[in-house]
């Protein structure tokens, strides 16, 4: 395996959003990836991009391992005609990182600590010397086709020159209308063994955030924490004139507003401008000369909850926070996940990862992180996209899942909704929802067909038309309809509503596939090191011997489709045949109804939790079996035991628990729970649109015990036998 060098050639490449998405491809396949900056400008932590891949990614390492030296230091030794002894620095620390690792993507300089114009070929030598494969990102930026691939070719061939070993070219930021001229032209400028690809512009990358100008300043919150500096900057006015003036003619769409700190009028302005309807989105206020507003101002900044405007202040007058503003160049940090899924979703649209990472020669690794999970869910999500139906339009949270998911075009969304106070709400959120289509049930041209249709299976329960009518503004019932009828492909919903009022539409329309007597659901437990799957912890509160082996089956089947191999336990209180009494009789007649029905199926019970977690405790307890000890799939013997289970480890452990996903419907409709995150939104939907895919070509998924099912999530290799697998 050969580590990777990116570098950019020339300042403002972008070749961050190019970092994070080879860190993304590979990290999703290897956790033993390490990141190496050869040098930055003070320190790591005060670093963004090293912080952004450290947070991301869990790095092990700690940070004087992940940069060679400070830029102060370079300039010495550099300056002291020590040019050998600098390189000696960082090939010294470099290679301690990469004893620890399996390959190490490295961040090449940014054109700030050195002379510029020698910096590209500082690159090109040190990735010679550290032998890393080279990605020379271009800056496409602002470019005319004809300056992109010239720019390309120059630095193309300035790194052939030097003897580096060129892994790919990356132009980035190219006018959309300029994309395929430039990619025709590009290509032909490079050999058969060589890839190039061109990434389209996305503004969002080039727009800084009022989170990342307060940094770059040094500024002071005075108000308006957490996402509220996630807002992006798309321009910025200087605030010194009287108020009508102000909002008549300087009040724009994402403007962050420049005014010196007494200066409450044009505070409140801003505010009133904010929260108005009639006026655009105000992304925050610098309040410069460090003077902060009057206390009265202060206490009903306080009692605005809703309100996502920030309120930074500096030591600087006006003039220069002015000019200083102006200077900042965007980046992405910690926790902007907006950013984060633009930066990703440019790149996993653009770039051939399978061809990058085969000439990598990446390492499968033998365990799955969380974060290789939730990859590989949107890397399948996307690969055949499907209609999915939020019906909790309204939802802060629902919304900004919707912008993550269409940046990273995991799925083609419809929110339910009143079409224009959802358009205000993602104003006064700074989100983007363009390509998601919004449509309110009350209003729907659609009502009337869906209403029908609902009539027709619901009447012999005395269901009437005008009542079918009434009950389709629900937006459960609206969207299960839209799946029912074709419209959409799978629904997600639950983050406002009950369990009961998410899945009773399906209940009465939907219906379960044929084979299947119960619909159940399972919980995703990604560990540290390894997802395991949990079932039934959401549903089915005392299931009986038959609905607990329904369950079994559905659940391996499930666990399969998403590449965990399922071994399953059958848990109880007693393991083996130690026990006796009508709840541990129910799970072994459970086992032997499994084993009658499925005999392909790998499983055992009854068993205690240790038993089947941990290899010793399964060594003296169940000796023969090749399940205890091993187990991926549990299946818990009631809703109390399964759902107290599931959030005990999720909060005890860390791990990230993704569900709770049904199963055995004839479509796929899934259930948040109410306290869920974004981050929960964005997985579930990925998991419905791969429902989708599943139930779409059915023929083509891998059965329950497979080889096969664990190929496509790339993280392991396919087994031989269940002694391997379990091992």
């Amino acid at each position: 395996m050969q580590s990777v060098y990116i570098a950019g050639a020339s300042a403002g490449s972008g070749k961050a959003a190019v970092i994070l998405g080879f860190m993304e491809m590979l990290y999703a396949v290897n956790r033993r990836v390490g990141f190496f900056r050869p040098m930055v400008a003070t320190g790591p932590l005060d670093d963004n991009l090293t912080s952004l891949i450290r947070d991301r990614y869990d790095l092990p390492f700690p940070p004087e391992m992940l940069y060679g030296c400070t830029a102060s230091v370079a300039r010495r030794l550099i300056g002291g005609g020590q040019y050998d002894e600098f390189l000696k620095l960082i090939l010294d620390k470099y290679k301690r990182l990469e004893d620890e690792c399996d390959l190490v993507v490295v961040s090449g300089t940014d054109f700030r600590g050195l002379v510029p114009s020698l910096e590209f070929d500082f690159n090109a030598d040190l990735a010679n010397n550290l032998g890393c494969a080279l990605v020379v990102v271009v800056r496409g930026f602002g470019r005319q086709p004809n300056d992109a691939v010239q720019a390309l070719q120059l630095a193309h061939e300035s790194m052939r020159n030097r003897g580096g070993d060129v892994l790919a070219c990356i132009i980035n930021g190219v006018a959309p209308k300029y994309l395929d001229q430039v990619r025709e032209r590009a290509r032909a400028l490079m050999s058969a063994q060589e890839s190039v690809y061109v990434l389209p512009e996305q503004p969002t990358l080039r727009m800084s955030t009022v989170g990342e100008i307060g940094q770059a300043l040094g500024a002071q919150c005075l108000h308006g924490a957490g996402d509220a500096l996630n807002q992006v900057v798309t321009n910025y006015t200087v605030a010194d004139m009287e108020v009508p003036e102000f909002l008549t003619n300087h009040v724009k769409d994402g403007c962050l507003i420049i005014t010196a700190g007494d200066r409450s009028d044009i505070i409140l302005a801003s505010l009133a401008a904010e929260a108005s309807s009639s006026y655009p989105r105000v992304a925050g206020l610098l309040l410069t000369g460090g003077q902060h507003p009057a206390p009265s101002v202060l206490r009903l900044l306080g009692g605005l909850e809703r309100t996502k405007l920030s309120l930074l202040s500096v030591k600087a007058d006006t003039f220069q926070a002015s000019l200083n503003v102006n200077g900042i160049e965007p980046t992405i940090l910690p926790g902007d996940e907006r950013k984060i899924a633009s930066a990703l979703g440019v790149f996993e649209s653009n770039v051939d990862v399978d061809e990058l990472r085969g000439r990598i020669s990446v390492r499968h690794s033998e365990r799955i992180t969380p974060l290789m999970f939730e990859y590989q869910l949107i890397r399948r999500a996307k690969s055949i996209p499907r209609r999915i139906v939020l019906p909790e339009g309204g939802d802060e949270r629902v919304l900004r899942a919707a912008e993550i998911l269409q940046l990273r075009r995991v799925a083609d969304l419809t929110l339910l909704g009143n079409p224009e106070r959802l358009a205000r709400r993602c104003a006064e959120l700074g989100i983007t929802l363009d390509g998601v289509r919004i449509i309110d049930p009350a209003t729907s041209p659609d009502r009337e067909r869906y209403a029908r249709v609902y009539y027709e299976l619901r009447k012999h329960k005395g269901i009437s038309e005008q009542m079918a009518h009434d009950v389709l503004v629900d937006v459960s019932y609206f969207g299960t309809l839209m799946v029912y009828c074709g419209d959409a492909d799978g629904m997600v919903s639950g983050a406002n509503h009950t369990t009961q009022h998410t899945i009773r539409p399906a209940f009465e329309t939907i219906r379960t596939t044929p084979g299947t007597k119960q619909v159940s659901s399972v919980f995703f437990m990604c560990m540290p090191d390894r997802v395991l799957v949990y079932g039934d912890c959401a549903i089915n509160p005392n299931p009986d011997a038959e609905q607990l082996a329904d369950i079994a089956i559905s659940s391996a089947a499930t666990a399969a489709a998403f590449g965990v191999v399922p071994l399953i336990a059958m848990l109880s209180y007693s393991t083996g045949s130690s026990g006796k009494g009508e709840d541990v009789d129910r799970v072994r007649e459970a086992v032997r109804i499994v084993r009658a029905r499925r005999p392909d199926l790998h499983i055992d019970g009854p068993m205690q939790y240790d038993a089947a977690v941990d290899a010793s405790v399964a060594a003296a307890k169940m000796p023969e079996s090749t399940v205890a000890g091993h187990a991926t799939v549990f299946i818990f013997p009631d809703l109390n035991t399964g759902n107290n289970i599931y959030k005990a480890v999720q909060r005890s452990s860390g791990a990230v628990a993704i569900g709770p996903i049904l199963q055995g419907l004839k479509k796929p409709v899934n259930d948040l729970s109410r306290g869920c995150t974004v981050t929960d939104i964005v997985n579930t939907v990925a998991i419905t649109a791969i429902q989708a895919q599943i139930e779409a070509q059915p023929g083509d998924q891998p059965a329950a015990g497979s080889q096969a099912q664990v190929e496509w999530i790339g993280t392991r290799r396919p087994v031989k036998s269940v002694a391997q697998a379990a091992s």
